[in-house]
């Protein structure tokens, strides 16, 4: 049989067989990296994404044999930790993803290589510590400590002291965390009757997130405002931990099933109640809208709160084909300069945030599409900030070329990497606001 150039199918995936002991095999696993990475050097598609290829291109090229056969196998390692598991090379450059015969799933491949590595206990305590985000900010956000750790990370001195000890960058911006989480203080929904739409259902279920509940507080208030203005119920879960998001980039599976299981019997609830179940992060909405259920194929709660889940923007945009969302705008927003994440791109939905920027008159939104560098816990270790800040280059030019008014992402990390992208190249500095936020501020609302 002839294998053709490419697939013309649509990108399938395969379930990720972590409880298969021969997952974690050496030799196995050596051996598929080794066919993969031949693969990948012949095609070289993917050299522009991240710094996985050019390091894995520049093993070969600088190998005796000029072939993948030349590179020691020792040197894997230092592709898989330059994989930051953004999944655009499967998305959007590799021509060899499954249905191809030549089955190609690189960010997949990295994930089996990474938790084959932690298995093994080849991980570093600040990447344990860096991925605990609920005690972390547990921690960070306990009564008169929030003001204490903000001046911290904002002390020069203090910033390359846990450099030098703990491997964070000190030149990377950190986000602030809140004086008040998010869930210390839930806010009450209106008593509005549920109007469920063709697409959309009428009462939305808030899956707060880590980040919002811990850092940003105020994204979560702009969603429940929107919400509220729409007179659309909401409630949220219980109870709620981290996704699983930095466990799963370090490769820590059992980490990643202790919190699907303490968030999945309120999420397949309320899924079951009829709610649409929003995340206000895009990492989260992808966790459960595609890596858990390829992780926990055997569980059919899984596939229900999947279903049920909605980037905010995608629930947004389809109320209002609905006929179910208010249009009326009263505040222009100049220019702005929106980049979509990497999280958002790979759920496959379309521009969304996009589209509803543009509902409000008086605006123009320039678009990038491309990483901006951050990914996750990638961009604050200090042996990977300057290639983050290199990855990140082009957007920053791009997103500060149009003189915005604002800066936005969905992904709020990815946001603040931006503006420090703008500051350091001198240009002028705008106003970082989430896309909720820019909306609730286009309706008028305090």
């Amino acid at each position: 049989m002839t294998t053709r150039e490419g697939s013309l199918e649509r990108p399938t995936r395969h379930v990720v067989e972590w409880r298969d002991p021969a997952f974690f095999e050496q030799e196995a696993l050596d051996k598929e990296l080794a066919r993969v990475f031949d693969i990948c050097h012949g095609c070289r598609r993917c050299v522009s994404l991240c710094g996985a290829f050019p390091t894995l291109f520049d093993l070969v090229d600088e190998s005796s044999t000029g072939e993948v056969d030349g590179v020691a196998k020792a040197d894997y390692g230092k592709v898989v930790d330059q994989c930051y598991l953004c999944d655009l090379c499967y998305m959007t450059k590799c021509p060899y993803v499954p249905p191809h015969p030549w089955n190609v799933d690189f960010p997949h491949l990295m994930l089996r290589a990474k938790a084959k590595k932690f298995r093994d206990g080849d991980v570093k305590f600040r990447d344990k510590l860096l991925t605990g985000t609920d005690r972390v900010g547990k921690l960070a956000t306990a009564p008169g400590m929030a003001a204490m750790v903000n001046a911290a990370n904002a002390s020069p001195a203090l910033r390359k002291a846990l450099e030098s000890t703990l491997g964070v960058a000190a030149e990377a911006e950190l986000p602030p965390y809140a004086k008040r989480p998010f869930r210390r203080r839930l806010p009450a929904s209106g008593p509005w009757p549920v109007r469920d739409g063709e697409r959309t259902p009428g009462k939305v279920a808030i899956f707060t997130t880590c980040y919002v509940n811990y850092n940003e507080p105020g994204i979560g208030h702009d969603l429940v405002k929107l919400l509220a203005h729409n007179e659309i119920p909401f409630v949220f879960a219980a109870s709620e931990v981290c996704c699983g998001m930095p466990k799963l980039e370090l490769g820590d599976f059992a980490a990643v099933e202790r919190l699907m299981e303490h968030n999945l019997p309120q999420l397949a609830r309320l899924a079951a109640e009829g709610y649409a179940i929003v995340t206000p992060v895009p990492s989260c909405t992808l966790m459960f809208k595609k890596e858990l259920p390829l992780l926990f194929p055997e569980r059919d709660e899984l596939k229900r709160v999947a279903d049920a889940m909605f980037d905010p923007f995608e629930y947004f945009v389809a109320r209002d084909k609905d006929g179910l969302l208010k249009r009326e705008f009263v505040k222009p927003l100049g220019k702005v300069s929106y980049h979509i994440p990497c999280h958002s791109r790979v759920q496959n939905v379309g521009q969304k945030t996009r589209e509803a920027l543009q509902w409000v008159p008086g605006t123009e939104v320039t678009t990038v599409e491309r990483c901006a560098g951050h990914d996750g816990t990638y961009g604050v270790k200090a042996e990977f900030f300057a290639e983050s800040m290199r990855i990140g280059k082009p957007v920053f030019a791009r997103m500060a070329e149009p003189v915005p008014d604002f800066v936005s992402s969905d992904c709020p990390i990815a946001g603040r990497r931006i503006m420090q992208g703008i500051g350091a190249s001198g240009s002028a500095p705008a106003r970082k606001e989430h896309p909720l936020t820019l909306l609730r501020i286009a309706y008028g609302l305090d």
